[in-house]
């Protein structure tokens, strides 16, 4: 992807509707479309839907006409099959409507996509990324995905995963940004008091407080961030005042977790649109980021050197390198690989109090109270 040169115009720019039918061919032939053919399955969809209403309606009709017959035109069934008749061109306009901005919407972010040194795909099932969104839930796919490569790997899309079942089934909507680290890192999140909810961190996981590492300046009021204990100096090195700069000017509205060899930013919301506003932001933090990863990804764990000169004390090495030469090769010593989770004590007061208040008034408590 190229920040210096980023072209939106392929979202918001007219369009030619026969090049939008010969793109869909291109990307069908391509096998680039999801499975069944992307747009074909919502116009399977579409037409089945259609049969449906329209069987519906004909049966409404037919019965109105004969309405009509023995009534010899009475203004009433006039008006009965004038309106069974707008209904029907209405949601036969719909249809046609919706599958024809499905297909327009895939040709502007694949053009857009191309403008900008991306790659366009349509989706993915179960991304193997190991943020903590993607270990979520059931039905777990990333959708309108733009993916570079160079000058790094960079993956912009949205995300849906399910919770729950049957009526208690929940679709949480997420968009992310995905950028491969040359290194592995401590796993550090960065949770951002900007987009949080009245119940604290709109995060799908809680870290355990004692994980929190406060920094210097205003940094803190802008990010929560957790590190693994024992981290805290690994955290304070990465974590540069340039660094957290960059952070709060480009990213405050924006989750963010390192871990093993990546960096994702996190938001409730689609990234993957044809707004022209909300890519240039991703693209302008994207930018922000990209030149500070060197300096993270010459960080090394010392712990890994530690395990190194212990192992070549004991005698379990074949050779005993000099303890000098010993450099920790990149890595994260067990510790550092993963933060300790915590448990939700807000959601789980607020359930305790609704359940206590279902119970009070079950039971006729407040009843009695007030009487």
């Amino acid at each position: 992807m190229s920040t210096s040169t980023f072209d939106p115009r392929p979202l918001t720019e007219p369009i030619d509707r026969a090049a939008v039918a010969a793109h869909r061919k291109e990307l069908l032939a391509a096998g680039r479309l999801p499975s069944g053919g992307g747009g074909t399955v919502g116009i399977v969809i579409a037409v089945a839907v259609f049969l449906f209403v329209g069987f519906f309606i004909l049966n409404v009709f037919i019965s109105l006409l004969t309405s009509f017959a023995r009534t010899g035109g009475s203004p009433v069934s006039i008006g009965f099959v004038v309106v069974v008749a707008v209904m029907a061109v209405g949601i036969i306009s719909l249809i046609v409507r919706g599958v024809k901005a499905s297909h327009t919407r895939i040709y502007r972010l694949d053009r857009f996509a191309r403008a900008n040194g991306l790659t366009w795909f349509a989706k993915a099932s179960n991304p193997p990324l190991p943020g903590m969104i993607f270990s979520r839930g059931s039905s777990r796919t990333a959708s309108d995905i733009l993916r570079g490569e160079r000058p790094r790997f960079v993956e912009f899309a949205n995300y849906r995963f399910t919770t729950g079942s049957g009526k208690n089934r929940t679709t949480h909507r997420w968009g992310y940004v995905a950028i491969k680290l040359a290194t592995p890192l401590p796993h550090i999140v960065l949770d951002a008091e900007g987009n949080n909810g009245l119940f604290g961190s709109n995060l799908p996981q809680v870290f355990d407080k004692d994980q929190r590492l406060s920094l210097e300046g205003d940094f803190d009021r802008h990010f929560a961030l957790y590190c693994p204990q024992g981290y805290e100096q690994d955290a304070l090195y990465l974590f540069t005042p340039d660094i957290m700069a960059r952070f709060i000017d480009h990213a405050a509205q924006l989750d963010v977790e390192i871990v093993d060899d990546w960096l994702f930013l996190y938001a409730k919301r689609d990234f993957s649109t044809l707004d022209p506003n909300t890519w240039a932001w991703l693209f302008s933090v994207v930018g922000a980021l990209l030149d500070k990863l060197a300096q993270w990804e010459r960080w090394r764990d010392d712990r890994l050197t530690q395990s190194a000169t212990a192992a070549a004390a004991s005698g379990t090495l074949p050779f005993a390198p000099p303890v000098e030469a010993l450099r920790p090769p990149p890595g994260v010593a067990a510790g550092g690989q993963r933060l300790k989770t915590g448990i939700p004590w807000a959601a789980i007061v607020v359930v305790g109090v609704f359940a206590v208040g279902f119970f009070a008034l079950q039971s006729g408590i407040f009843g009695a109270f007030f009487r």
